[in-house]
């Protein structure tokens, strides 16, 4: 790779980083000064919270291994702080998705309306729902860190050890299963996605549902209830695109131990994963009008006009 086309990515990366953490330590201070002020949070924004924490060291940790893809790509493959970089990255990328998927599921059962006794049970118990979610996230992402520091540990005391071809014969196995566990680790991902796809489905299918009874009950498309409701749709859909595109992205790092991956490839992949932490905050802010107002006087320089008890249409 030419030094243009390595700079290029510097570049790339260091914007996204630079913006996501614009994005991310924005919603944090906003909702993080509201609730040290008034001493309360709301369920949707203490989870909303905590997700741009968690992407704000995620972003970091992507910053150090793109850097290190370039300047050390040895120390990236191999080294033993590439290694423990991988144990962070595990446990904060699970924290981030599986705090996503709660908030997704908290949205699907506060905005959507369907009769169905299932669904209506959860909805009437959503607050604890999504708080045994909560726990439930905590318990899994450590689970999955643990499960590489194990794995860890015992290829990293073998490698001290000096001694026959036998043992290094061992070294090289552990070595292939710590490599494997760390590709097989992108299935802990998939229940997370799967619980996001069914909740953005039945959103979508609820407020289409009902956009369409507005049209036809109201004065025409510009009524402000059916603008809303496809304000939300479209917040919804970007949600969707981020996350999936995120998954793919991060499947092939995580897979590029045994996939026979170009370094460009390898750059693009570590460029569209920053895009889901950096580009989702700014999603999130734009889904709530307590975030969106404050952003707005922010560029503008028009403090003093947001009134603290207001809403969005994802503040439920």
């Amino acid at each position: 790779m030419s030094g243009f086309t390595e700079w290029g990515f510097l570049v790339l990366t260091v914007t996204e980083f630079i913006l996501g953490m614009l994005g991310n330590g924005f919603i944090g201070l906003v909702n993080g000064s509201s609730w040290f002020k008034n001493k309360r949070i709301s369920l949707s924004d203490f989870i909303i919270t905590n997700l741009a924490l968690s992407r704000i060291v995620l972003l970091c940790i992507l910053l150090v291994d793109g850097v290190l893809m370039v300047f050390s790509p040895k120390l990236h493959d191999e080294g033993i702080v590439m290694q423990i970089i991988d144990i962070f990255w595990t446990f904060t990328n699970h924290l981030s998705i599986w705090l996503a998927t709660c908030l997704s599921v908290f949205y699907c059962l506060k905005v959507a309306s369907f009769s169905h006794p299932t669904f209506l049970w959860l909805k009437w118990r959503v607050s604890r729902v999504v708080v045994w979610m909560l726990l439930s996230t905590l318990l899994l992402s450590c689970g999955s860190a643990i499960s590489v520091i194990r794995e860890f540990k015992i290829y990293f005391a073998l490698s001290g050890i000096d001694g026959s071809g036998n043992v290094t014969e061992l070294v090289r196995k552990k070595r292939d299963e710590y490599k494997l566990i760390h590709v097989l680790g992108t299935l802990w991902n998939l229940p997370p996605l799967m619980v996001s796809l069914a909740s953005y489905f039945l959103l979508i299918l609820s407020l289409g549902r009902h956009t369409r009874q507005m049209q036809q009950n109201s004065t025409g498309s510009g009524d402000p209830s059916t603008l809303a409701h496809r304000r939300a749709i479209k917040i919804i859909l970007s949600f969707l695109f981020l996350f999936l595109l995120y998954f793919l992205s991060f499947s092939i790092l995580s897979s590029s131990y045994f996939l026979p991956a170009t370094k460009m490839i390898m750059r693009i992949a570590e460029v569209i994963t920053m895009l889901y932490p950096a580009g989702h905050s700014y999603v999130l802010i734009l889904g709530n009008n307590k975030l969106k107002q404050m952003f707005v006087e922010m560029l503008w320089c028009e403090p003093g006009h947001l009134k603290p008890g207001s809403k969005g249409r994802f503040s439920p």
